[in-house]
């Protein structure tokens, strides 16, 4: 991360697309975006390759929402530090990040999800079955007690919160379904975690203490 702090006259994004236009902020200074995309390749006439099954994003990575970035890559099957395959055999899966590279100030970078307009990243998850979106957030914005170590899984897809609940509990992590407002619950259709190929994805609203 630079020691690059925050421009003092800037205001909070209204889209990644607003962003990037913004003479405020420079890619590889303030703010940078990571990616990968995996191969299909489809040459046989008679049998056909599957729709990707999932895309992990993390919308707030490096310094907006700590240590989404490096979760966003170990979920996607990637080393955080050196993006080696993780497990070697083990599955992989497209993965896309918006990170704040400002020593501080990074939140000034924050775009609400259902304002993430990214084309690689709406590109991803509309080729996906799944998207998976990672945030970071605190008890208090949780409505649980301070230092609280837990998960809230939000989005449309209520079989694929179910499994994401189920596997959270069954390694001893404290999970619940999240409730109440979009920013928690992530249950707007504009939310770039339900921009799939269902039209309905999961959201992992992380508290501080878990990441």
């Amino acid at each position: 991360m630079t020691t690059t702090a925050t421009p003092a006259a800037a205001a909070e994004p209204a889209s990644n697309t607003a962003l990037y236009a913004d003479p405020t902020w420079t890619e590889g200074v303030h703010w940078g975006r990571r990616s990968r995309r995996h191969l299909i390749d489809d040459q046989s006439r008679t049998d056909r390759a599957p729709f990707l099954r999932s895309t992990v994003i993390a919308p707030h990575g490096g310094g907006i929402e700590g240590g989404t970035s490096e979760l966003c890559l170990a979920i996607a099957g990637y080393h955080p530090a050196d993006l080696a395959p993780t497990p070697v055999a083990g599955p992989v899966h497209d993965f896309w990040m918006f990170e704040g590279l400002m020593s501080s100030g990074n939140g000034a970078l924050h775009v609400t999800s259902t304002h993430c307009d990214d084309t690689i990243a709406r590109s991803l998850c509309a080729g996906s079955l799944n998207a998976l979106s990672l945030h970071g957030c605190s008890p208090e914005q949780a409505g649980l007690e301070s230092g609280a170590e837990a998960v809230l899984i939000g989005g449309l897809n209520p079989t694929f919160r179910q499994y994401l609940l189920e596997e959270f509990t069954a390694v001893g992590i404290r999970a619940v379904t999240a409730s109440g407002e979009e920013e928690i619950a992530g249950i707007s259709p504009d939310n770039i975690c339900n921009r799939t190929l269902l039209g309905m994805g999961a959201q992992l609203e992380m508290t501080t203490a878990l990441r």
